[in-house]
């Protein structure tokens, strides 16, 4: 029962950042990767009608988060699970469906993004996570996670595919780029606003890398586990972190503009 004297108008509608987020997000954004080829690929329903589906679902889903005012656990990774899938298919259908080139695609996303970090600033002067308790910020907030998501998936596949570095390379490259920025925020106080974001962006090709390495064929660089495999055991993940999360959360008053980038 939610506490009566609780003022829910400055609550943060987003989790805090620890260890077991970065865990969670890690797997949201590898399942997201197997999920959308999944779906497209292996159920036969074809890029297009998966991402119409998919897109559908996510719209309710983040209904639903956002008449939540507060942050609940299972409905706000639910909503980060099938924003992941629908960036990857966003980047998917520009690539397969209307030959825009991943180079192309990688600059156009991170100009989107850039100008959503502009005008989410414009409008609220703070880019922190900590401070997400409008509608406003929270519409800015996940307009801004797509893009990470359908950014990341291009600069992956980029890496990987066009650039032929391979999947377990590139999953080491940006694993080392996200350990880069967590050295400069632990020990030369890197901005916990810029650090944030610029870890959350990169995590997403380390982790659709990891996804592609785990589920992609043999023949073409991966192990061969395929996609059902890989996307239920990080599923399976997922499920145990955020049972773990709606036991153990308690609101979090909205805080000031910097905050924490990583758990202490």
């Amino acid at each position: 029962m939610r506490p009566q004297s609780l003022d829910m108008s400055n609550i943060n509608r987003v989790p805090r950042v620890t260890a077991d987020f970065w865990l969670i997000k890690l797997m949201a954004v590898t399942m997201g990767e197997t999920a959308a080829d999944y779906l497209a690929v292996n159920l036969g329903l074809g890029l297009t009608a998966t991402s119409l589906i998919m897109s559908v679902v996510l719209v309710l889903t983040l209904g639903l988060q956002f008449a939540q005012k507060r942050y609940v656990p299972w409905a706000y990774w639910l909503a980060v699970v099938l924003i992941s899938i629908v960036g990857t298919l966003i980047t998917d259908n520009l690539t397969d469906n209307l030959g825009v080139p991943l180079e192309t695609s990688t600059v156009v996303f991170t100009m989107a993004l850039v100008t959503a970090f502009a005008l989410w600033y414009a409008s609220e002067r703070t880019l922190s996570i900590h401070s997400i308790y409008t509608t406003r910020r929270e519409a800015f907030y996940w307009l801004a996670i797509l893009f990470t998501f359908a950014l990341g998936t291009a600069a992956g596949d980029l890496v990987a595919e066009r650039f032929e570095f391979g999947y377990f390379t590139t999953a080491l490259l940006f694993a080392a780029v996200i350990a880069v920025i967590a050295f400069g925020y632990y020990a030369f106080k890197l901005n916990a606003v810029a650090a944030f974001w610029l870890a959350y962006i990169f995590t997403r090709p380390a982790g659709a890398s990891v996804g592609d390495l785990l589920a992609q064929p043999i023949e073409y660089g991966g192990l061969g586990l395929g996609t059902v495999v890989t996307s239920v055991l990080f599923l399976a993940v997922i499920l145990v972190t955020v049972t773990y999360m709606m036991f153990s959360y308690e609101p979090e008053v909205a805080a000031t503009p910097e905050g924490r980038a990583f758990p202490r």
